[in-house]
């Protein structure tokens, strides 16, 4: 019973806190909206809400994976912070309101953003770098009052007949609705880029040039994306066209991509080419053997193109086979990490391991020195052969490892001795040539308590 007592307890205390962590996500929540712990619904046209809503904790708004928004007179505009907290968002309702301008980089922390409803607002434009960086598929605008302006034009590319399937419209200055999907327009068209040269192999030291020509309407803009480079450049750009000159290239750019981009309000477009420098070998790492299931001397080595990897072994070519070779296992930023893998090695292959790695453009070469084994001999007379541990000292673990096998050994054999004068005791005691008898607590016979005359 006391038991039933105390679970009920514990469930009305658990019921407590439950409700108490709700009330607090609700005393966070805009007066006039609802929220639970994934979603937040603001409908309630009499208070309204003027801004997009705010929790009070960025980690509460983290968890929100819905937002919708109804019905709100007052509600004009999505900016750019406004969504800043809503990382885990995966769908956007806001329809009937007075929403009339979102800005580019709305959705700019929202790439979970799946479902996105802006359906019967007060939208004129919408701007394709909005929507860019999200993985939706189709947005719902229909019932906005859109311009059939250029700036709106990528919005028929995108949709194609999607946009029948909507019935969506734009309206014409004149105030005539024409359905999207037949929005044409004179001087409206998407960008063109053309890059030269399409590859670029370049010695480390050298230059090169890149050059860039862009059409379409209106007029592009044009650039560079080259944020990323260290090697230096110089950008010279003239109407439609640009040059990006490229000094003193460095391998740390070899693999890394450059972008020339054209964009203007009815899209972007993108040309790139990848960055072939060339240089000689560095081996970056050379360490001493380790174990694992194999032994391995580890090693990471640089250059473009891969360099040839050769092993000496005390300055002799070290030929490899089934029990020693070289493994690659990894390759990352124009690095290529591996290890001289050995299977079983002895004390023959004690010893200075060197690496030479060579290309075209040069070699690099590094030694160490590794152990695996003891000599089958010391000081004149045979040792077992122990892996490669030169320690003879016993570690404070290993004597106190020692020291309780002597205990135990010790505490073993005097139990032991103990039971065997027992057996000695109690034999010789019965049967003792004396006539001495055994020990009053085994004789278990009642003795007389008037003995009479003794028997001769």
């Amino acid at each position: 019973m006391i038991s039933l007592r105390r679970g009920h307890g514990m469930a009305r205390w658990g019921l407590c806190w439950v409700l108490l962590g709700l009330w607090r996500f609700s005393a966070a929540c805009p007066a006039s909206c609802t929220c639970n712990n994934s979603r937040i619904s603001c409908t309630d046209e009499d208070r309204g809400i003027v801004y997009f809503p705010l929790l009070q904790s960025d980690i509460k708004m983290e968890d929100v994976t819905e937002i919708y928004i109804e019905n709100q007179n007052r509600f004009f505009a999505i900016n750019d912070k406004d969504l800043k907290f809503y990382r885990n968002l995966r769908n956007l309702t806001v329809t009937n309101t007075k929403l009339t301008t979102i800005s580019h980089r709305a959705f700019q922390n929202n790439g979970k953003l799946q479902y996105l409803n802006l359906k019967y607002n007060n939208l004129s434009f919408l701007s394709w770098k909005s929507l860019r960086h999200l993985n939706i598929s189709f947005p719902l605008l229909s019932g906005n009052p859109l311009q059939c302006r250029c700036e709106n034009v990528w919005i028929r590319q995108w949709l194609g007949e999607e946009s029948d399937r909507q019935e969506l419209d734009c309206v014409e200055d004149g105030g005539r609705r024409r359905p999207f999907s037949k929005l044409s327009l004179p001087d409206c068209a998407s960008p063109t880029v053309k890059l030269s040269p399409s590859r670029i192999s370049v010695v480390e030291g050298g230059s090169a040039v890149l050059v860039c020509h862009v059409a379409g309407a209106p007029r592009p803009q044009l650039l560079w994306n080259v944020s990323i480079l260290v090697s230096s450049y110089e950008v010279n750009t003239s109407n439609l066209m640009s040059e990006l000159c490229l000094s003193n290239l460095s391998s740390s750019d070899n693999g890394r991509s450059v972008s020339c981009i054209a964009e203007n309000v009815v899209g972007e477009n993108t040309a790139s080419v990848v960055l072939d420098i060339l240089f000689p070998p560095e081996i970056t790492k050379l360490t001493d053997a380790v174990s694992d299931h194999h032994w391995c001397i580890p090693f990471s080595v640089a250059g473009n193109p891969q360099p040839e990897l050769q092993w000496l072994f005390n300055g002799i070519t070290l030929p490899e086979g089934d029990y020693i070779g070289t493994k690659i296992h990894d390759t990352s930023e124009n690095e290529y990490h591996g290890c001289l893998q050995l299977d079983n090695p002895t004390h023959v292959n004690n010893g200075q391991y060197t690496l030479l790695a060579k290309n075209k453009y040069g070699q690099d070469e590094k030694s160490v020195t590794s152990h695996f084994m003891k000599e089958p001999w010391e000081n004149g007379t045979a040792t077992d052969p122990l892996y490669y541990d030169t320690t003879t000292e016993d570690t404070p673990l290993e004597q106190e490892d020692s020291a309780a096998v002597y205990v135990v050994v010790g505490i073993a054999a005097v139990a032991f001795t103990g039971f065997v004068l027992m057996l000695i005791i109690l034999k010789f005691g019965r049967n003792s040539k004396f006539g001495i008898k055994g020990f009053v607590l085994f004789h278990n016979s009642p003795q007389p308590s008037n003995p009479g005359p003794e028997t001769r």
